[in-house]
């Protein structure tokens, strides 16, 4: 009869093993499918809010090098290769700094891209803007990181009512979202004519006054220009979400945007 001892080792050869070939699966299942990914930041409200969770669809634009954790994939260029579209939330990795980003698109190689007093313009052409309510959140810290949000209502006290003006923008191409402002004159309400290069694509945050991206250059902390290498896919719906600084504080949870598609 062999002893407990003589089965010891074998158990947790197997625990070992089941363990390396769950992450294997799972690491697979992650570079090839879909990637999760938790909002950071307030840049895209009212589109994507603080705490909300979602999967990038990995399969939207085919893969590259950054497809593969830590940039490892033996991809020079790009596999089965789809082009994204104008107005796609994309999740991407920044240029310079690696870390992951998640905007919407707004101009595709070959465009003209600037904004003036706030209106967006594409190939010289101003981007319909339809004033709509205004955006209303709760002042208070929001997410792990505990940030406050920047009201266009003035100074707002703890628990009170902090306002956006919202409008729904309408892109070339059709397709329609919210943006939010803060107040006219601020950050890149005005830019200089950007010309998106061959194999590269321009991003913008849709709460306008509270994003760092495509309009600021990469020298000086912003996103810049972003290579088609660089998009890991596509953000299509988001899954979970929750208010609170820890996601098992349920009585956060958003339910309301749970499986909620993203435009």
């Amino acid at each position: 009869m062999a002893r407990s001892s003589d089965k010891e080792p074998e158990s947790i050869m197997e625990t070992v093993k089941t363990v390396v070939y769950a992450l294997a699966i799972a690491a697979v299942f992650r570079t090839l499918f879909f990637q999760p990914f938790w909002i950071p930041s307030g840049s895209m409200k009212d589109t994507l809010l603080v705490g909300d969770f979602l999967f990038v669809n990995k399969m939207a634009y085919g893969y590259s090098r950054y497809s593969c954790p830590f940039g490892i994939c033996p991809i020079p260029d790009r596999l089965f290769g789809d082009q994204p579209e104008r107005g796609d939330v994309v999740v991407f990795r920044h240029p310079v700094s690696g870390q992951d980003y998640i905007k919407r698109l707004i101009g595709l190689p070959g465009d003209k891209i600037q904004v003036k007093n706030g209106v967006l313009f594409l190939n010289d052409q101003a981007q319909k803007q339809v004033p709509t309510d205004p955006f209303i959140e709760t002042y208070e810290a929001q997410g792990s990181v505990g940030g406050f949000p920047a009201c266009s209502n003035g100074a707002v006290g703890l628990g009170g009512d902090c306002e956006k003006e919202k409008a729904i923008e309408t892109l070339d191409g059709g397709v329609s979202h919210a943006i939010l402002n803060i107040r006219d004159g601020l950050g890149a309400d005005n830019t200089p004519v950007f010309s998106v290069p061959e194999g590269h694509f321009f991003f913008m945050g849709d709460n306008r006054d509270n994003s760092i991206d495509s309009r600021f250059a990469q020298a000086g902390g912003g996103v810049g220009m972003v290579p088609f290498a660089n998009l890991l896919g596509r953000a299509d719906r988001v899954i979970f979400s929750s208010a609170g600084s820890r996601m098992l504080y349920f009585w956060t949870w958003r339910g309301d945007r749970f499986f909620k598609a993203i435009e």
